[in-house]
């Protein structure tokens, strides 16, 4: 039996599906709680189940990229993995990005690409992917109290239309991080004469914008729900086409 094979085995799936089943559980406890909560405090039962039924709408919607990105990373790591990390407290480009970086730093040059995963690399990445996600629980439970006030405080320059430090930052944090993946990409393309990631990249980018014009120049505001999944389509879709040209 391959490595990948007893990823996805049946002790596999059982483990994480207990986990995922807890997390559900826990929802509809807390679901159930704010419900009767409101209930008692006399707000309109229809206006609540409304309330519900589009918070569930909109969840739905954005989970798509969220499923694809299980789908992209079970074929280095298998299904549980990914649906673990992804379901409970993850976030679809933090996982990947991370994944491919512990992957690197254990000794796969080609990164999740690569057929070099042993059961040790596995271990590692899972652990990374885990260790780092919880700063933010961590920081929560120690240092939210004082951050929600230096929020309110931000949100009362954003309302004079004054920019806050955490908005430069944020954006040129950002900048930085498209810019380091760009230059990889240009990078093996130059090495390896691979430009494949680079085009894909640039086609993602696109379909991002196309998406963001109707919903911030058009007013087509449904399409914030599909744009992260769409443009990872037309991504995928761009991966695919160039891989039977290239």
């Amino acid at each position: 039996m391959s490595l990948l094979e007893q990823l996805n085995s049946l002790p596999m799936f059982a483990i994480v599906g207990v986990m995922i089943l807890f997390i559900l559980g826990l929802s509809v406890v807390f679901m159930v709680k704010s419900y009767r909560a409101g209930v008692a405090l006399g707000m309109d039962r229809v206006k609540m189940r409304r309330a519900i039924t589009s918070s569930v709408t909109f969840t739905l919607l954005p989970s798509i990229s969220i499923l694809l990105g299980v789908i992209a990373l079970s074929g280095s790591l298998g299904i549980p993995l990914p649906w673990m990390r992804l379901s409970v407290v993850g976030a679809l480009h933090y996982e990947g990005n991370v994944a491919d970086i512990a992957a690197r730093a254990a000794g796969m040059s080609g990164g999740l690409g690569s057929q070099e995963l042993t059961p040790s690399v596995f271990v590692t990445i899972g652990l990374v992917m885990t260790a780092g996600i919880l700063s933010g629980c961590l920081l929560c439970i120690f240092c939210l109290k004082r951050y929600m006030k230096r929020l309110k405080k931000a949100t009362a320059k954003k309302e004079k239309g004054q920019k806050s430090f955490g908005d430069y930052m944020f954006t040129a944090m950002f900048v930085g991080l498209v810019s380091a993946y760009i230059g990889s990409y240009l990078g093996e393309g130059v090495r390896l004469n691979n430009f494949m990631p680079l085009i894909v990249a640039v086609v993602s980018a696109a379909a991002m914008a196309v998406f963001e014009y109707f919903a911030r120049v058009k007013k087509v505001s449904w399409l914030d729900n599909f744009s992260m999944a769409g443009s990872m389509l037309v991504g995928m879709a761009a991966a695919v086409l160039l891989g039977g040209v290239m």
